[in-house]
């Protein structure tokens, strides 16, 4: 409470209670009780040194019980701040389907179910069960990803970049890898080719020019020294006009010819043609085994649909290499990982029940009626608020996002809120704070709340964060 008057204030602290008689109460006993005595002593300071700041910046605590009800009230909140999860659930309002910042690829329900069952116990990761002897972590999924990709054999690891990086540390290092200017990309979070050469301990050979590059680039760049030709999908990048690239195959073919292995990083990983369910062309890959690549790596989280992890597959010798290389050990994934990519993996087994079980192609695939539809229902929760918030069904623009299928602009629906009081950067925060979180854009002081990420059964949750924050 501020000093109404305008005579000077007086500070006095003395109303501020001990940190011992603060931890005395049974209030703060009872805080104990939820957490460690030390957390609770530490809330108590910090409680206190507020109080001391506030009554210097003008605040006035009128009396000793006053001052102490306050500090109670600071101790609880940042004891409840603490307690409170800080990876908590979101409701993807963006548009953008595969997120980062959101935890990209949301898992299909049997990897849900699957993760459940090995979390909470013990399960075979590394233990033939026939035998009884020890086995591999990758043979929960490398039979499942040969057959999927015609790949020889496979590897995991946590994210594509390790797999990138694994696969420059053993066919390339201390010896040179030769890649097109065109394809020295960066994706989000600062993932640059050239970076992830240096670590990797090969050295970098640029050929060509960033629009166009040619065969001979290639062929008069391989020496001695060389140990690996690398494609790069350019992924959310795209040189367009007057541009020149080398066909994987062709790539091949040269590196047999001088017996240097190839490997395409595909960024994200595409399993089956997304053209039947009406997205446009993406490389699969499977074309690149069958261009003969010795070592394909992409994403699982992505289009794939899975957790995040690094795919490896290709040639046995070269993937068998990269397995026994002792960073593996240091980039390998977990039980979980493995469980969500093999529950994930076997959708693709059955292509007919592949869109109803799979949440990025079914988000990606989704038709605009079915989202006016959803939108629908989203307004029809937001009824009696009009007096606070003008809300109305517009055409929007979704995204698959995470550089995958980066030039396809998806034709979405989204509900529109302009609150009559306030802004709307003001509202979308709001919304974010809500339990679970909300996260929507916004465009011309109005939150986009687009359907084409909300799943049906989170409509209900949209519509009371935004009358929570409209109330």
């Amino acid at each position: 409470m501020n000093n109404p008057s305008s005579e000077p204030i007086r500070i006095d602290l003395s109303v501020l209670p001990s940190v011992d008689g603060l931890l005395s109460l049974p209030e703060a006993r009872a805080l104990a009780e939820r957490c460690s005595e030390a957390w609770v002593k530490e809330a108590a300071r910090a409680a206190l040194d507020d109080l001391r700041g506030a009554i210097r910046g003008g605040a006035i605590c009128p009396d000793r019980a006053a001052a102490t009800g306050a500090a109670v009230g600071r101790m609880r909140e940042r004891i409840e701040a603490r307690l409170r999860p800080s990876l908590r659930r979101a409701v993807n309002a963006t548009g953008v389907v595969l997120h980062t910042g959101l935890g990209r690829a949301p898992l299909p329900q049997a990897a849900m179910r699957q993760v459940a069952a090995v979390a909470g116990g013990y399960c075979n990761l590394e233990v033939d069960l026939e035998d009884g002897e020890r086995g591999e972590r990758v043979s929960h999924v490398e039979g499942l990803l040969c057959d999927l990709s015609g790949a020889e054999a496979a590897a995991v690891v946590n994210n594509n970049a390790a797999a990138v990086l694994l696969t420059l540390n053993t066919l390339a290092r201390d010896r040179e890898a030769v890649v097109s200017r065109g394809q020295l990309i960066e994706i989000g979070g600062s993932f640059r080719i050239p970076d992830v050469m240096a670590r990797s301990g090969a050295r970098m050979v640029e050929v060509g020019t960033t629009n166009r590059t040619h065969l001979k680039d290639f062929r008069e760049a391989i020496t001695e020294r060389t140990g690996l030709l690398l494609s790069v999908h350019p992924s959310n990048y795209r040189v367009m006009g007057f541009t020149a690239e080398v066909w994987l195959e062709d790539l091949v073919a040269l590196g047999r010819e001088f017996g240097v292995p190839v490997a395409h990083d595909l960024g994200g990983g595409v399993l089956i043609d997304l053209r039947p369910y009406g997205l446009p062309y993406e490389p699969l890959v499977s074309d690149s085994v069958r261009a003969g690549a010795d070592v394909v790596t992409f994403s699982g989280d992505k289009v794939l649909g899975g957790p995040q992890a690094g795919v490896i597959v290709g040639r046995r010798g070269a993937v068998e290499a990269m397995r026994r290389n002792p960073l593996m050990r240091a980039l390998r994934c977990d039980k979980l990982t493995y469980a969500a990519l093999e529950a994930t993996l076997r959708l693709y087994l059955r292509p007919a029940a592949l869109l109803k079980e799979h949440p990025t192609l079914r988000m990606l695939t989704a038709p605009v009626t079915a989202l006016r539809r959803r939108a629908g229902r989203l307004m029809k929760g937001l009824k009696g608020l009009e007096g606070r918030v003008e809300a109305r069904v517009e055409e929007s623009v979704a995204y698959t996002g995470s550089g995958a299928l980066p030039l396809e602009e998806i034709p979405s629906a989204a509900v529109t809120l302009r609150p009559r009081a306030g802004s709307a950067a003001g509202l979308a925060r709001g919304l974010r704070l809500c339990e679970p979180a909300v996260v929507g854009y916004v465009r011309e002081d109005r939150v986009y709340l687009d359907v084409r990420t909300v799943r049906d059964d989170e409509v209900k949750i949209v519509v009371e964060a935004v009358r929570k924050v409209c109330t």
